[in-house]
């Protein structure tokens, strides 16, 4: 069984892809989150904005699949420049560091919008 999330309060998606999908009532999977605030604007310029943002926005999806960032098993972190990834990690840690949820982190040469981050994300729905 599959159902679409959808929440305001993460920008809605730019291509023909859902913000989260529930897969049978136990796990939610969240798109790729970029730094773009609800109304569609750019966080800010600088990674820690960015990731910022792209956390608030992962948490967004799981809170309105009925999940939260306790309930975090994997994500992936994309990134223009691993330079920024210790700056990332701090700010991660923030969001993610009690539930220590398997992760993979690669730099990658482009990524939408032409943002510095882009966090993807599957969580349990208690």
């Amino acid at each position: 069984m599959k159902e679409t999330v959808y929440t305001d309060k993460a920008p809605a998606p730019i291509g023909p892809y859902s913000q989260g999908i529930k897969a049978s009532g136990t796990l939610v999977f969240c798109s790729g989150q970029i730094p773009f605030l609800p109304d569609g604007s750019l966080a800010g310029e600088d990674i820690e904005s960015q990731t910022h943002q792209a956390l608030k926005n992962v948490k967004a999806v799981f809170e309105a699949a009925g999940a939260s960032m306790e309930n975090v098993v994997k994500t992936t972190v994309l990134l223009k420049d691993m330079n920024d990834f210790a700056t990332m990690n701090k700010i991660y840690e923030q969001y993610l560091g009690q539930s220590k949820p398997a992760r993979a982190a690669y730099e990658v040469v482009r990524l939408p919008k032409d943002v510095l981050v882009e966090i993807e994300a599957i969580a349990l729905i208690p």
